[in-house]
């Protein structure tokens, strides 16, 4: 037969990707999603089977480092096979891959031989696998559509911060169908140290959804490898971008591939988790951010974070051990083939570098409901995900001769309101209950004690004094001044005498201290069960020096009563709010038909602003824009900016909007576009 009869190969992209949930990616390219077959179409002169055979070899890798031959008509679960169809004008060949099968960018040449002999080879047909959470086979199999139209297809986000008792959100684009991000997805895992080292022994991993997004955990963040992000808790990030200016992973993702794999800088905890959440739910692993209040981060591994506060310091100190107002972290569904019955679903995976985790900077997947439970022999790092939502909290005091004293053991505040956006709509969702049994409770301490075997003691409550310190505060608004009110309640039967110091600092969310803004010492006595207050004023030009980003204040009052050794201490932190932007898209959107979108803001603060700047993101609507305000904002002056946008893809969408200026950083805005 003379050589030709082949003409061409249809990858029918367009049906493909449609019935495998992939069109949102690309129609143009065929990608699809492992255990469900799919079709195309060789196109021939003449028909080519009468005295040949139809072949197909798949390869993976730059290199072709994985060869795999497809059978014909084997109706195998565990490989690649196929089935031919004689059309009119060609061959329907459907193939079947396993549910297992590795995921990635494949090449498929189809041959046609004779007697052993290829007589022809078509140009080879490119396509991605995906993982398949609607296949039952696949591991990542989760049988919930409502879920997966979340956890999977949903490019809009919401994360959720500030502090536990002032939960506030901002809106996120994760952009996993935007152009070209499956590909950088595909980059980032072919940048990894494993991949690096040795390619063909990393691709053969592909398959498994743990190894997968440890690795993608570990790529996330650029400490030890060429990954996409570098932390910085500094408040310096002049040769940079300032972690609360991003809206969406898609502009991080993108100057990432297109630096060649430069570190892009920079993020914290919630940019780590949002862009890790992009990347797995694109590969198609559900994923969705989580929010953990109050969160511990336990570096001894004694389920106890100490803060000592040495007489006459500012500070209070630990030993490497922290908590944050609240730390990101992602879950992913998939079963745990590699570990015992009941280990299944959410796993916990962070990809903020904090502990080496087998000598990387990741942490997970870490099975929910092994933490719930106190099974800490569960990989992967169990114990630090554990201490993160249970540790105790112990303070101490270093009086002037050097003795150390318990003020106070609080077992109740690490690991609160642990939050993720809802899949009914932008509300907040409480996890807590998956993490652990209500706390306080027997079951609860039961857990707390099983999971603290082997290592220190776990801390257990202080006895109630009669002096009783607490801390007031109404939700006050960045640029004005307001009042803290300190409550010592005396509880016993006699009058108490003790000395009152009240420290008041700008922290960042996860307690990095900025500056003092005031201190004040004074003596009290409190009559037996009587309450006496003490009010302390704080404006505005004393704690605008000392504010990071977060406008986050610290308030920590210690109360020594006199001629006891049994000091008494209370932390809390106070928010700043300031007022959203404003956001309209008024009228009717339809793709391709342009129209305008109006921001304002008023400046809340009583001094101007400078170098104002606008973010604009939305998945389908827009790639990220940026507008300059021209000149200052006064006190109270509005600013005003519209633009031009023309959606290209239907759906609802979301258009996230950011405003940093050199005062004032961070203030979001989103408005929800219908696209028809």
């Amino acid at each position: 037969m003379a050589p030709g009869v082949i003409l061409d190969v249809d990858p029918r992209s367009l049906e493909n990707n449609s019935s495998h949930r992939t069109k949102e990616i690309d129609s143009g390219r065929l990608i699809v999603r492992r255990g469900q077959p799919f079709s195309i179409v060789v196109h021939c002169s003449h028909d080519p089977l009468q005295n040949h055979t139809l072949n197909l070899v798949l390869s993976l890798g730059t290199k072709d480092e994985l060869v795999i031959s497809v059978e014909e008509d084997m109706w195998a679960e565990d490989k690649w096979w196929f089935h031919q169809q004689e059309m009119q004008d060609g061959i329907l060949v459907t193939l079947h891959s396993p549910a297992d099968a590795i995921i990635g960018k494949y090449g498929l040449d189809v041959l046609l031989t004779s007697r052993g002999r290829v007589v022809e080879k078509t140009k080879r047909l490119n396509f991605h696998l995906l993982f398949n959470p609607w296949c039952k086979g696949d591991v990542v199999y989760l049988p919930d559509e409502t879920l997966l139209q979340e956890y999977i297809m949903n490019e809009n986000g919401v994360i959720f911060m500030g502090t536990s008792d002032f939960i506030r959100s901002i809106h996120w684009n994760y952009g996993q169908f935007e152009d070209f991000v499956m590909d950088i997805c595909f980059e980032v895992l072919d940048n990894s140290n494993d991949a690096l080292k040795n390619l063909e022994r990393d691709l053969k991993k592909r398959c498994d959804p743990v190894y997968i997004s440890r690795t993608i955990t570990a790529m996330i963040n650029s400490a030890g490898d060429k990954g996409v992000l570098t932390g910085r808790w500094d408040n310096k990030y002049s040769d940079g971008v300032s972690p609360s200016r991003w809206t969406g992973s898609v502009p991080i993702l993108e100057q990432w591939s297109k630096s060649r794999c430069r570190a892009v800088r920079y993020g914290q905890c919630w940019v780590f988790a949002a862009v890790a959440c992009t990347v797995l739910r694109c590969l198609g692993i559900p994923t969705r951010l989580i929010t953990n209040f109050d969160s511990a981060h336990d570096t001894d591994g004694n389920l106890s974070v100490d803060y000592v506060q040495n007489y006459g310091s500012g500070r209070m100190e630990t030993k490497g051990d922290s908590t944050w107002n609240f730390h990101c972290w992602v879950e992913s569904w998939m079963k745990r083939q590699d570990l015992p019955e009941g280990n299944d679903g959410w796993q916990v995976l962070d990809p903020t570098p904090q502990e080496l985790s087998d000598g990387v900077y990741c942490c997970g997947p870490c099975p929910v409901a092994a933490i719930k439970e106190g099974n800490l022999s569960m990989k992967y790092d169990a114990p630090f995900v554990f201490a993160e939502v249970n540790a105790d909290v112990t303070y101490w005091v270093v009086g002037p001769d050097g003795r150390r004293r318990k003020a106070n053991v609080d077992t109740m505040t690490i690991g609160r309101n642990i939050s993720t956006k809802s899949v009914y709509s932008d509300k907040r969702e409480d996890l807590t209950l998956h993490y652990k049994y209500p706390e306080g409770s027997e079951a609860e301490r039961s857990v707390f004690r099983k999971a603290g075997r082997g290592v220190t003691e776990p801390s257990q409550p202080a006895t109630e004094k009669a002096l009783q310190l607490s801390i007031k505060h109404g939700s006050p608004v960045l640029g004005t001044d307001f009042d803290l009110i300190i409550e010592v309640k005396n509880q016993g039967g006699k009058s108490r005498t003790a000395e009152l110091t009240i420290q008041v600092q700008g922290v960042s969310y996860n307690h990095v201290h900025r500056g003092n803004i005031q201190e004040h010492t004074t003596s009290v006595t409190v009559p037996a069960y009587e309450v006496h207050k003490e009010a302390l004023r704080l404006r505005y030009e004393d704690y605008a020096r000392c504010l990071s980003e977060h406008r986050l204040i610290r308030v920590r009052a210690l109360l020594e009563p006199h001629g006891e050794n049994e000091p008494t201490m209370t932390v809390t932190n106070i928010p700043l709010s300031v007022p959203e932007l404003l956001v309209q898209v008024p009228g009717k959107a339809v793709v391709n038909r342009p129209m305008m979108a109006y921001i304002s803001f008023t400046n809340p603060l009583p001094v101007p602003l400078r170098v104002g700047v606008f973010t604009l993101e939305g998945a389908g609507l827009l790639t990220q824009t940026q507008m300059r305000v021209k000149g200052e904002v006064g006190p109270g002056q509005k600013v005003a900016a519209k633009l031009s946008l023309t959606p290209f893809r239907a759906g609802v969408r979301k258009l996230v909007v950011d405003f940093d200026s050199d005062r004032l950083m961070d203030v979001k805005g989103v408005a929800t576009v219908f696209v028809r």
